[in-house]
């Protein structure tokens, strides 16, 4: 009888991939999403989908018989929104968190992995982000994002758990439409729609991209490895990229875009590079796509999916 699984988030981006591999490595997985972000086309085919808002308690009414794993994926995904809203941030992030920790618990889930975030760092431009570092976050986003690892902690006993803190993820699948998260997807899809990029914030700030395919691998090996639980872990690839490298990656698949930098971004981190020792220590990752070939390969299906339109 095949084991079943839990993805929320699964219309997203990352929960459709986690889900699809999922699926592949033979898991029954029921998907749930509010589909206020995601789309219903994204889910894969052979997700059992249930349509629900993750901030309503009682979840378990929506989920019939045992859930052996829960991936947390779900949530509100972008520091400048968070402070447009940040009640609705919390809810998004934090008090969905506390009701699948509620479902886990009364299901007696053997883990939850967390889709946490870099922005529970807050401003570490001068070093790397060690898991072991204090955290001060700038943005409401990283608060909420960082109290729902603070609640997985205190509920541990009765809900083993791994938090995974997110890069910048990138790459096929990403939505294109969504101009206020995820800086390769932002600057793609203008290239692809206008040929011209805006920069909001200095050229100078740099980021640790990561692919989808590394961090689908990470998200399994963190929901089988013994030595995960309890742990928060950098989802990352230790290198360091900066907003003007990206932009000239980004200008090479398509070429005669034109760039132009105004303003700046609420909360946004100067610079942020993962500390991989923990991901490869407990996790055993130490390889991962390069951002050349990452981006050649996003580019040429984005190029494909708006010829196609």
């Amino acid at each position: 009888m095949r084991k079943t699984v839990l993805v929320s988030g699964v219309a997203g981006f990352i929960g459709a991939a986690v889900a699809r591999a999922l699926l592949s490595e033979g898991y029954r997985v029921i998907g749930l999403d509010d589909l206020s972000s995601g789309r219903e086309d994204n889910i894969p085919e052979g997700v059992d989908f249930v349509e629900a808002d993750l901030t309503r308690p009682k979840l378990e009414k929506l989920i019939p018989g045992p859930v052996e794993k829960i991936f947390h994926l779900a949530g509100q995904s972008s520091g400048e929104i968070s402070f447009e809203d940040p009640r609705s941030d919390l809810e998004k992030n934090t008090i969905s968190t506390l009701n699948l920790i509620h479902l886990g618990i009364n299901k007696n889930t053997e883990r939850m992995i967390y889709a946490s975030s870099m922005s529970v760092y807050g401003e570490i431009s001068t070093r790397r982000a060690s898991e072991k570092m204090e955290l001060e976050p700038i943005s409401c986003y990283g608060v909420s994002k960082l109290s729902s690892e603070q609640y997985l902690q205190i509920f541990s006993a009765q809900l083993p758990f791994v938090s995974l803190r997110m890069f910048n993820v990138y790459g096929p699948g990403q939505d294109l439409k969504n101009l206020k998260q995820g800086m390769v997807s932002i600057y793609l899809a203008q290239a692809l729609d206008s040929g011209h990029i805006i920069v909001r914030g200095s050229q100078d700030r740099f980021r640790d991209f990561i692919n989808i395919r590394d961090v689908v691998e990470i998200w399994l090996l963190a929901s089988t490895s013994p030595h995960a639980i309890g742990q928060a872990i950098n989802a990352g690839t230790g290198e360091k990229t900066s907003v003007a490298e990206l932009i000239s990656k980004i200008v090479l698949q398509i070429p005669s875009t034109t760039v132009a930098f105004e303003g700046s971004t609420p909360g946004d981190q100067t610079g942020i590079v993962a500390d991989t020792t923990k991901l490869n220590r407990i996790l055993g990752k130490s390889s991962f796509v390069g951002l050349d070939e990452g981006i050649s390969e996003f580019a040429q299906w984005a190029k494909s999916l708006v010829a196609g339109q």
